[in-house]
């Protein structure tokens, strides 16, 4: 008899694992240690509809707009709506309201797969704004200010402008700079922040450099609560602040992307949060604060690890490189989960680890402990293989889209255009959407992720992808 996934949770969950990946609240133990046993001993009777006094999601008149209003304190924007279809609801209901049909989008090109998914839905035509390349580490970096003057002197028509910051390494790109150019083009900024919900709250208690879209002014925020905070995976917020938008129509966006019957698990979860927040939020800020201060000391400890610095970093992501030890990401991802800690994202030489509100002391000191471990049993090298070099985007032939798709196998795909997005996840950025043209280096870099076992959307289980008749 197969495995349930039943099984598998019981079993994962009876292991004591460590968890550096999301959700955020890595277990029960944030809640009971700080008294919602309630919730956790009572969620299947509380798994409830709209029954009167419940309020609802789409007329919020009642305990629903509470938790709404608690969100808007906390966020201080003008309007906070729950989603219960995670921060991909609230993009794509952003792109719809800001973007008319047949208009224009300026838009990050490293994405997540939302975003193109919200552009369809919208039809709306992207204007791609190019990440910088990090290039030591083959990953994408930050959307520069001059990218996106470019981008607006280009597409003077385009509504609006949006791009993810964070990235999913923890990138920040420049969004006082942006916002103020955006602004003086009349057009409406949107921030893909689903991995730093917390930015906001490290701005209010820490002292250092502003990084939170919110303080940075961005008029669409959403906000994966759910990835660093402590609410239910599946669950998020999306804040909007000053003028530029227009409520009634973001609301109705929203309305016809969101599910009609919402979670009330998942916007409890989102109220435990904001309670949480609010009664515990500083301390809980400063003890983060403080066990990543005290794991990149400790890091330095650790002859050949390398841990990701950068001036825009969110440093709450770990990005770990081992490869002076000759371990690749996926080498080392291996060998951290043989030891019980299970990190969110390999890429190259790096391997990820997000850390959350719920993360305690003894997780840092475990990944320490193992991390040092590993680098007992290996030897240092007098050189190390670089990291896989950076996907460049801008290097794409750019077509229209097709009308007629038919499927070809991978592999005979050189030449041809692409009608269906391909696309690694994690992080759920396309290699290539449709439009653009399919050469042998994106094939043989796709192949090459499917024969390492890694999950790539797009390809099915006969090797055949989407592309124009």
């Amino acid at each position: 008899m197969n495995k349930t996934l039943h099984d598998f949770l019981r079993a994962h969950a009876g292991g004591s694992p460590v968890s550096f990946h999301m959700p955020g609240h890595k277990g029960a133990a944030v809640f009971r240690r700080l008294g919602y046993d309630d919730f956790l001993d009572n969620m299947v009777d509380w798994d409830i509809t709209e029954i009167p006094g419940a309020d609802n999601l789409f007329q919020t008149e009642g305990v629903i707009a509470n938790i709404m209003e608690r969100y808007r304190g906390l966020y201080e924007s003008r309007a906070s709506y729950l989603l219960i279809n995670g921060s991909s609801c609230g993009l794509i209901a952003s792109i719809m309201s800001s973007v008319p049909r047949g208009g224009r989008l300026i838009m990050a090109r490293n994405c997540h797969k939302s975003v193109f998914n919200g552009l369809s839905l919208a039809g709306a035509e992207p204007v791609y704004a190019y990440p910088e390349m990090i290039e030591s580490y083959g990953i994408t970096g930050e959307i520069s200010v001059d990218e996106i003057r470019r981008c607006l002197d280009a597409a003077p028509d385009a509504s609006a402008v949006l791009l993810p910051s964070p990235n999913y390494y923890g990138i920040c790109s420049d969004i006082g700079a942006i916002g103020e150019l955006v602004h003086s083009r009349g057009k409406i900024l949107i921030v893909d922040q689903a991995h730093g919900a917390h930015l906001k709250f490290f701005d209010e208690y820490g002292d250092g450099q502003s990084m939170a879209a919110e303080n940075l002014g961005a008029d669409i925020v959403i906000d994966s609560v759910h990835k660093t905070l402590a609410s239910f995976t599946q669950s998020a917020v999306a804040n909007v602040f000053g003028d530029r938008v227009n409520l009634f129509d973001f609301e109705d966006a929203l309305q016809k992307i969101e599910s009609t019957s919402p979670s009330y698990l998942l916007m409890t979860s989102l109220d435990v949060n904001a309670d949480i927040m609010e009664k515990h939020g500083q301390d809980l800020i400063a003890d983060w604060r403080s066990d990543l201060d005290w794991f990149y000391e400790a890091a330095t400890e650790i002859d050949g690890l390398h841990v990701m610095n950068h001036s825009l970093l969110d440093d709450s992501k770990l990005n770990l490189d081992m490869s002076l030890y000759g371990l690749d990401g996926l080498a080392l991802e291996k060998k951290l989960m043989a030891r019980n800690i299970y990190p969110e994202l390999v890429t190259g030489n790096i391997v990820m680890c997000m850390t959350g509100i719920g993360n305690r002391r003894c997780d840092y000191e475990a990944l320490i402990g193992a991390l040092s471990a590993i680098a007992s049993e290996h030897d240092l090298l007098d050189s190390v293989e670089a990291s896989p070099a950076p996907w460049s985007f801008k290097d794409l032939k750019q077509h229209s889209v097709p009308a007629v798709r038919i499927k070809s196998q991978l592999n005979d795909a050189a030449g041809k255009v692409c009608a269906a997005s391909i696309i690694p996840y994690p992080p759920g950025i396309p290699i290539i959407c449709p439009g653009e043209e399919l050469d042998q280096e994106i094939i043989d870099y796709v192949s090459d992720l499917r024969a390492r076992g890694e999950n790539v959307m797009g390809v099915d289980s006969d090797g055949c992808i989407m592309v124009g008749a």
